[in-house]
């Protein structure tokens, strides 16, 4: 009966592993994740955090949106921003973008 059946060995118990070397992909790529997502975004929330606490009437600014305007009022929450003579709305403070340089709407 052999002539078609191999007989079965056991295998040689295999060499073990250290559980640091077998977490170290997932380590590697929680860093890379960290360095080219995590802290640019963070930097940038930062940043954008730093101009909305800096901003003061007469600011030219831009919305997220894409309206241009000039704050005339600066309250906790909103800004009063005047985008056209006798035309002005609010907006969220958080929802201004950018500030532009002085006189940069004169010339739009």
């Amino acid at each position: 009966m052999s002539l078609f059946i191999s007989d079965a060995y056991a295998q040689a118990a295999g060499a073990a592993t250290d559980p640091f070397v077998s977490l170290l992909p997932i380590i590697f790529i929680f860093a890379l994740m960290y360095f080219m997502v995590i802290r640019p975004q963070m930097k940038k929330a930062k940043e954008h955090r730093a101009m909305v606490e800096a901003l003061a009437k007469g600011d030219e600014i831009i919305t997220n949106g894409g309206i241009a305007g000039r704050i005339i009022d600066l309250g906790d929450v909103f800004a009063t921003v005047e985008i056209a003579p006798n035309t002005q709305i609010k907006v969220q403070r958080s929802a201004i973008g950018t500030v532009l340089p002085k006189g940069t709407l004169k010339t739009v």
